[in-house]
């Protein structure tokens, strides 16, 4: 019997040091906190279980969730049909679809505090060229005070800021497809949809779910592009659960925003604990021939 050794683990070490540091650390004294009433970091009470039960408890914070599922809902609706569809529209292996992936990915690696402002600018009827275009035609777009308008404006931009991913993604994906079976389907006379739903597809599943977790969760929890735009307005109508977790500690309420935060943590696992299961139940049905 031959022994294995496993040295390579030590390759590792730096790597989880570092995460319990950055990550096992904080969470820690967040759960800490979450048990307190804190005045100051030196001066706090404990009230147990007392802000989960208030968190719970309060309708507030089911509307919050609702109008985040309801957002995430959309952006995988709009993001990745019209991602895919870009995709299958870039030729492949070519300087001109490296060239538009390389456009299509800019927005990856702008700020996140500089896009709203960009639009907002974008939007200014005295310097925006999407204003003044606005004007122009005679449309208004409220979206300080018109709910409808808010959200089209929030999915606009998140969808100018990850399109990129999604396509970049499902490229990659479609190009990874070895050339015979594409052949073999025109051979057989196989329609544009048929080759999509029964090669493509098939294929696109596992790079497809890994950005669906990656939209998902960061979708879940938009701030930057929320708050500023309208800060949650208005009447609450793009009040997110990042934004009231933001009220919470820009309030200095640090005990609530804790047991807040361990409350969004677990919402995180268990999304993740899904699509976890889901590729698993993937691979299965693979191994099985399903």
């Amino acid at each position: 019997m031959r022994n294995h050794y496993n040295g390579a683990w030590l390759l590792v070490l730096p790597a989880g040091l570092l995460l319990a540091v950055l990550g096992v650390v904080p969470l820690i004294a967040v759960l800490n906190y979450s048990f307190f009433d804190i005045f100051t970091l030196q001066d706090r009470f404990w009230v147990g279980a007392e802000w989960y039960q208030d968190l719970v408890g309060s309708p507030d914070l089911y509307r919050a969730l609702a109008r985040s599922v309801l957002f995430t809902t959309l952006v995988v609706l709009i993001q990745f049909p019209l991602g895919i569809g870009i995709a299958l529209l870039l030729p492949k292996g070519t300087n001109t679809s490296s060239f538009f992936l390389m456009v299509m990915a800019v927005p990856l690696v702008v700020p996140w505090n500089m896009i709203p402002i960009i639009w907002l600018n974008l939007l200014s009827q005295d310097l925006g060229f999407l204003g003044q275009f606005l004007t122009w035609m005679d449309w208004s777009f409220d979206y300080k005070f018109n709910a409808i308008h808010t959200w089209a404006f929030l999915l606009i931009i998140d969808t100018w800021h990850w399109i990129g991913l999604v396509a970049i993604l499902a490229y990659s994906g479609l190009s990874s497809i070895p050339a015979p079976y594409m052949q073999a389907a025109a051979i057989d006379g196989a329609t544009r949809w048929s080759t999509f739903r029964y090669i493509q597809l098939p294929k696109l599943r596992g790079v497809m779910m890994m950005a669906l977790l990656l939209r998902v969760m960061d979708s879940l929890m938009i701030y930057t592009e929320a708050f500023a735009i309208n800060a949650g307005g208005p009447n609450n109508a793009t009040s997110f659960l990042s934004l009231e977790l933001g009220e919470q500690i820009s309030a200095f309420d640090y005990g609530p925003a804790a047991a807040r935060s361990a409350l969004y943590f677990l919402l995180v696992l268990f999304i993740a604990w899904l699509f976890q299961l889901s590729l698993r139940r993937n691979d299965t049905a693979k191994e099985n021939g399903l």
